[in-house]
């Protein structure tokens, strides 16, 4: 029978269950070691590796020349979803592009104190690599919130790998979300022995230099072992929420809310409400039960409901935060009386969702921010996905020879005491004849 906790706790009264619940791992150190194997075979063997390990996982046989979906399949899929999802994907893509433009960096410029100018610059990378995940289930809205970001920065070259089903067949949801969004390249693998095709290459697959997208707890496992090789966004993994409410909270949307996020799959997913009303907290309880039985996938949001969710009661609103700021949620809501007053207090959460008529799932599908949000208490130090992460910066600097020469005197200083005698006189020789 599923159940989930209801606890207390305050400042002056902390409790060992939620701090149990509080510290759990952002990556698997099982997963860390299975990466390690697969990822050193994927270097050495490449197209052949990856597709041993495509029949091993996902028990499909491909060969190399059948890794990468034709254009023709990825047209062809248009025709193979419903209107109804065609019209979903227009319109979140729309919002999606919007809310990228307006956050792209502009290069900038100021002047130097004696002419010259100093700035900044972006531009877009080369080649990045998108992971979807397709498992437990086709995530369409992932191709979006990835892909869609890469081509408003201007990258263009843009790999992303889904895994296949055993025909061998990509989900026709995601193919046609991937060519909605902008993808060039398509492969039909999954798991660690993707992240290893795209951060290593292949014989016939160029590198990216960058991966991004969330996963499981392989897939993160094999992100963080490839960084250097190429550059990752954040530690994206299993799914988690948190909800902030007062006593005047809705139970039944604070239950479906809750539930969202426990559906994902893995049974490493979180859910956290922490509220203010032990009566509310029950009602809750209540509802999360009875609304996991009409699920259809509710034998793993059991999983999640004995061991990954909580329900935490605290003195007021202000205690919640606190405890809601250490939890550092992917996803943070604030079904509270004036939301907005509160939003000012959030300092850890990959994105945060203000009112009663604002379900995570918006953030999820369509409002518009990328859903690749660190997870795993990662939030107190990693942001979300956004268009900047396509993009790498340069700064500039150009000097006049008065710049240079206000500050020579200073460059040499500072030169001779770090002991870089070339260093000074790159500066001081170009007065030498003056």
């Amino acid at each position: 029978m599923a159940d989930i906790k209801i606890v207390e706790w305050s400042l002056k009264r902390p409790s060992v269950v939620v701090n149990r619940f509080l510290k759990r791992p952002a990556f698997s150190e099982v997963a860390e070691d299975a990466a390690v194997a697969v990822l050193a075979d994927v270097r050495r063997r490449g197209n052949v590796a990856v597709c041993d390990y495509a029949q091993k996982f996902d028990g499909v046989a491909l060969t190399t020349g059948k890794l990468r979906v034709k254009s023709k399949e990825l047209s062809a899929a248009r025709e193979q979803v419903a209107p109804s999802f065609r019209a979903a994907v227009h319109e979140a893509h729309r919002r999606i592009v919007a809310f990228s433009r307006e956050g792209m960096r502009r290069n900038w410029r100021i002047a130097s104190p004696r002419g010259g100018s100093l700035g900044e610059v972006y531009h877009p990378y080369d080649r990045v690599g998108a992971y979807i995940p397709g498992g437990a289930a086709p995530l369409a809205s992932t191709a979006l919130m990835t892909v869609t970001l890469a081509k408003v920065a201007g990258v263009p070259e843009i790999v992303a790998c889904t895994p296949c089903g055993p025909d061998g067949i990509v989900d026709s949801h995601i193919l046609h979300a991937l060519n909605v969004a902008g993808a060039t390249e398509v492969y039909r693998v999954g798991g660690i022995h993707s992240i290893g095709l795209m951060a290593y290459g292949t014989r016939t697959i160029p590198k990216v230099q960058k991966i991004v997208g969330p996963g499981g707890a392989y897939v993160t496992a094999a992100k963080r072992q490839v960084y250097g090789h190429v550059a990752l966004d954040l530690v994206a993994g299993p799914s988690e929420i948190a909800v902030l409410t007062d006593a005047d909270a809705n139970p039944a949307y604070v239950a479906a809310d809750l539930l969202s996020q426990a559906e994902h799959g893995t049974g490493d997913e979180k859910a956290l409400c922490v509220t203010t009303s032990m009566t509310l907290a029950r009602k809750i309880r209540e509802q999360v039960l009875l609304q996991t039985e009409s699920l259809s996938r509710r034998e793993a949001v059991k999983r999640v409901l004995k061991s990954g969710a909580l329900i935490v009661v605290v003195p007021d609103v202000e205690q919640g935060m606190e405890l809601c700021n250490r939890f550092a949620a992917e996803h943070l809501e604030l079904m509270v009386r004036k939301p907005q007053s509160w939003l000012k207090k959030v300092r850890s959460a990959g994105a945060v969702f203000v009112g009663q008529w604002t379900p995570e799932a918006a953030g999820d599908f369509v409002a518009g921010p990328s859903h690749v949000l660190p997870t795993g208490g990662a939030a107190a130090m990693f942001s979300g996905l956004t268009v900047d992460d396509f993009l790498r910066r340069s700064s500039f600097i150009s000097f006049t020879k008065a710049d240079l020469k206000d500050t020579a005197e200073h460059i040499r200083v500072l030169a001779e005491v770090e002991g870089l005698d070339a260093h000074a006189r790159s500066a001081t020789i170009r007065f030498a004849s003056s």
